[in-house]
């Protein structure tokens, strides 16, 4: 059994149907089960941090960092041996060690470590459905309004995230393994913004913002005390070719998707 936390989160739901697809029994954790809106095959549980009857059967689990040593000790004590965690691309040689984001993986990662579990960590650079921020302007009119339109990632599309994950789960060899990921191609914030309105069928407009004017409204999902950390990450992308890794490709035997799928995958998020 493979158990799935964040199970309805971007990756984790796109890993669930993957499992269910190929016909691995999954334990999918969520907050609210009901609305959960999974797969019926899978087995669908309302997520408690440090209970261990979550985890009974199960041998293998997928990991968001938004946990803790809670959870380990009660997946230890109920017989998981190897963990996949989604970390982070921000943790690398050289990383600001004090930066919120690197502290919250960095830490998760040591207990994991630390737990005596096999583990496997995942660290994705940008994510392509970071762009569902502007998802609200763009329902609204032709304009978005965002930070460093010409700041460079290469975003990388969350079921490319979940291939990876379903691999590191199934497949031997990945036990002690760290997989950088992201998209194949760069793109700026603004070229972003283009691609999603090609995907409509619109022009659509990217108008900078400074970033000492943007705030919650631009930001609504990034918590308050981590928005001038995740600003100053943004501003190093101004000018700097971003990290673009095989990994997928390497792993999967596909190579990953460019952000014009991604758009065209989630036309929907963007039509009023």
């Amino acid at each position: 059994m493979i158990a799935v936390t964040g199970a309805t989160g971007n990756v984790g739901r796109a890993l669930v149907e993957r499992l269910v697809a190929a016909g691995r029994p999954v334990r999918a954790l969520t907050r609210d089960p009901q609305r959960a809106g999974l797969p019926k095959e899978a087995e669908v549980v309302r997520f408690v941090q440090d209970e261990p009857a979550l985890f009974e059967g199960v041998t293998r689990l997928f990991l968001y960092a938004q946990t803790g040593g809670a959870l380990l000790d009660a997946a230890r004590a109920a017989g998981v041996r190897h963990i996949v965690l989604l970390s982070s691309g921000i943790i690398q040689e050289g990383a600001d060690e004090t930066h919120p984001i690197h502290v919250m993986h960095a830490t998760i990662e040591r207990q994991i470590i630390d737990s005596g579990l096999e583990w496997t960590f995942l660290r994705p650079n940008a994510f392509a459905s970071n762009a569902r921020q502007w998802a609200p302007q763009i329902r609204r009119g032709n304009t978005v309004r965002g930070v460093y339109a010409n700041g460079l990632t290469a975003p990388i599309h969350e079921d490319d995230i979940a291939a990876v994950a379903e691999h590191a789960l199934l497949d031997d060899g990945h036990a002690g393994a760290v997989h950088r990921l992201t998209g194949p191609e760069s793109i700026s914030n603004a070229g972003q913004v283009e691609t999603i309105g090609r995907a409509l069928g619109r022009e659509l407009s990217f108008v900078q913002v400074p970033p000492q004017e943007a705030g919650p409204e631009l930001f609504p999902h990034v918590p308050p005390h981590m928005l001038q950390g995740l600003l100053k990450t943004f501003a190093a992308t101004i000018g700097v070719a971003p990290e673009i890794t095989d990994t997928v490709e390497k792993l999967t035997g596909t190579p990953a998707r460019p952000f014009a799928r991604w758009a065209e995958d989630h036309i929907r998020d963007f039509r009023a």
